[in-house]
């Protein structure tokens, strides 16, 4: 079962003063031949599971996370359209209608008068 905090540093520290204090009393009071008592071992286990569960953690650390983008569900999916529409022919006009002349129709017009005007013969004022 994973052990639930939030920082094993500061846990590992902790248990690490212990088992120091347990070894010393232990080579103090029995000498370094001895074994290490059961409180000693029970230091010792918890102390190598702290250190494999910060592994863990390490570990998972370094993989790639998910993204927002890759949550995103798409609700539509378009549809290929089967097939395309075709295409209308253009409307003929009525004979009735006259069309209006373009921007350049009128602008030619105009320079043709300017033209002709220029060109025509002169009426004197006197006559």
């Amino acid at each position: 079962m994973p052990i639930r905090i939030a920082s094993l540093t500061h846990r590992i520290a902790k248990n690490g003063a212990m088992l120091h204090k347990a070894t010393m009393d232990r080579v103090h009071s029995l000498g370094a031949d001895h074994e290490p008592s059961e409180a000693e071992q029970a230091l010792a286990e918890e102390r190598r599971l702290l250190k494999e569960e910060r592994a863990k953690r390490q570990a998972k650390a370094l993989q790639p996370r998910a993204k927002a983008i890759d949550k995103l569900v798409r609700t539509h999916h378009p549809q290929a359209k089967e097939k395309p529409k075709e295409k209308k022919e253009p409307k003929e006009a009525k004979a009735g209608k006259v069309h209006k002349r373009s921007r350049a129709d009128k602008h030619a017009a105009q320079a043709a008068a300017l033209q002709a005007a220029s060109r025509a013969p002169k009426k004197s004022a006197k006559t």
